[in-house]
């Protein structure tokens, strides 16, 4: 069957007409990114910063990193449904290993860019090892942190899209309900609210990344004191 011509009013018309599924599905998309991404977040940071406490343990969560991000989703997805079974549930937790390795690696990186001048100047004012990579190391490696966060955050967008492959909902539902029924509007209505959102995510995300860019906090004394010359 060939469909009429469509045209970009159909479209509007359409998402009018349904906007109230589509909100449902562009809700439960979110929600399932940002479980799935806030885990990885909740994971990888520490993850990324016990990897500057020892090279070779660093080698060998690295390594599972590489591992986890060069298993294709759809195969990762399903590899989860034979452990999980059908449902959100496995889709969040593909989401989340899938979330790791940009903000694991990008952690790594920022605490090492960290020029040890800033650790000796906190260690010469007398503080603990937890309060420099709180105080110091954290806030100096933000950057990074918030570029691995926003990179997982736009591939989870993503990746949730073929989440009704494996039992999930969001938007995905819409795009395949589409495929199914030869019906290209509801492959729109699901494909241009989820690219809309990857790039509403990195945008917002990029504006908190300058916002807490290290050089624009200099005066509320995130850095230690330089300490001064002697004689």
């Amino acid at each position: 069957m060939i469909e009429p011509h469509l045209t970009f009013w159909d479209f509007i018309d359409y998402v009018q007409r349904n906007s109230g599924l589509l909100l449902g599905y562009l809700y439960q998309h979110i929600l399932m990114v940002l479980t799935g991404v806030g885990f990885a977040f909740l994971i990888g940071v520490p993850l990324g910063a016990l990897c500057t406490r020892n090279r070779a343990l660093a080698r060998i969560i690295l390594a599972m990193m590489n591992i986890l991000q060069v298993i294709p989703s759809l195969a990762m997805l399903v590899l989860l449904l034979l452990i999980m079974g059908l449902g959100s549930t496995t889709v969040t937790v593909g989401l989340f290993l899938y979330s790791l390795n940009p903000i694991v690696r990008n952690t790594y990186i920022g605490l090492q860019q960290i020029s040890p001048s800033y650790v000796e100047a906190g260690r010469g004012v007398g503080m603990s090892r937890m309060q420099i990579l709180f105080h110091i190391r954290f806030p100096l490696a933000l950057t990074y942190i918030m570029t691995g966060l926003r990179i997982s955050a736009v591939i989870a967008i993503g990746v949730a899209t073929i989440a009704p492959l494996v039992g999930g909902s969001g938007l995905g539902r819409e795009i395949y309900a589409g495929i199914n029924n030869g019906n290209s509007l509801r492959i729109f209505a699901g494909a241009v609210p989820a690219a809309l959102l990857a790039i509403v995510a990195d945008i917002v995300l990029g504006i908190l990344q300058r916002r807490l860019k290290v050089d624009n906090r200099r005066s509320k004394n995130i850095l230690p004191p330089t300490p001064k010359a002697q004689g």
